[in-house]
């Protein structure tokens, strides 16, 4: 039975001895777990659903539209496109989706990502789950463990993110074509195209491995004005990296999902003009 004069129980993870022995986790009276929550839902959603469609080797390509998620296409056996790069390198011996051969380079840059990073520590991990919020485990090794490690090869995906976004804005090109591959046409899934590569750009531009890239170990900016033009560009960009990241989450499944639906017939391409 508590008397009331029992010492606080102190949680174990960033809690030490050279810390302030306060029993709470937190003291925070607001809904902090909201933001985790919402983080790990949203992520959650998008794996479960680019799973799915990396998987179904099926409805990825509405002439002239190819789904990003598909393309370029590295098998031999692609679905025939007339639209978007369609490199055989892997032959026919390569029998599952061909997704699967080109996704590992997008959501590997995403997945080391410096935002995607806090953002899966706190949604899934609760490393920590929010600010001021008390770490729960026992240890904190850092990214210096494997596999956490590997999140250093960020630098290295993002070398290979922006030829993939390259064509991509190829693929976008491609989309002002009608169904018989004739220039002129735009059509709904064309704007669709359209919002998705500007904000891959911006997402991938405003990643902190392409600022460092233009800016970093510049010992003097006025040596070299372009580069400091170019850093303060992408710098600004970085300060918005996050909403990007989401924005650019949204519009790359929803161009995926746009061929999809047209694909399987579920409706056809409002053409505007």
């Amino acid at each position: 039975m508590a008397t009331g004069t029992e010492p606080p129980q102190v949680h174990k993870g960033v809690h030490e001895a050279t810390r302030a022995a306060i029993g709470p986790r937190h003291l925070r009276t607001d809904r902090w777990w909201l933001a985790p929550a919402l983080t790990a839902a949203g992520l959650l959603a998008f794996i479960v659903y680019s799973t799915w469609r990396a998987f179904a080797n099926a409805d990825y390509y509405a002439a002239p539209y190819v789904s990003p998620f598909y393309s370029p296409c590295l098998a031999e056996n692609c679905e025939p496109m007339r639209s978007g790069p369609n490199w055989e390198i892997f032959g026919s011996w390569w029998g599952l989706s061909p997704a699967l051969l080109i996704l590992i380079f997008p959501l590997g840059f995403r997945l080391t990502c410096y935002y995607y990073r806090k953002a899966y520590y706190r949604g899934f991990w609760a490393s920590p789950p929010a600010c001021a919020v008390a770490e729960p485990h026992k240890k904190y090794s850092g990214e210096t463990r494997f596999p956490l490690i590997m999140q250093n090869i960020h630098r290295y995906f993002f070398y290979a993110a922006v030829p993939v976004a390259g064509i991509l804005t190829y693929d976008t090109v491609l989309a002002f074509r009608d169904e018989h591959y004739e220039w002129g046409h735009m059509g709904l899934g064309t704007l669709v195209f359209l919002v998705n590569i500007v904000l891959i750009w911006a997402y991938t531009i405003s990643c902190h491995s392409c600022r460092h890239i233009i800016g970093g170990r510049l010992r003097h900016f006025s040596k070299h004005p372009v580069r400091y033009r170019l850093w303060g560009w992408v710098g600004k960009l970085n300060a918005r990296h996050m909403q990007l990241a989401w924005a650019s989450l949204f519009s790359v499944a929803l161009a995926d999902l746009y061929v999809y639906l047209v694909a399987s017939g579920a409706f056809d391409d409002p053409r505007l003009f």
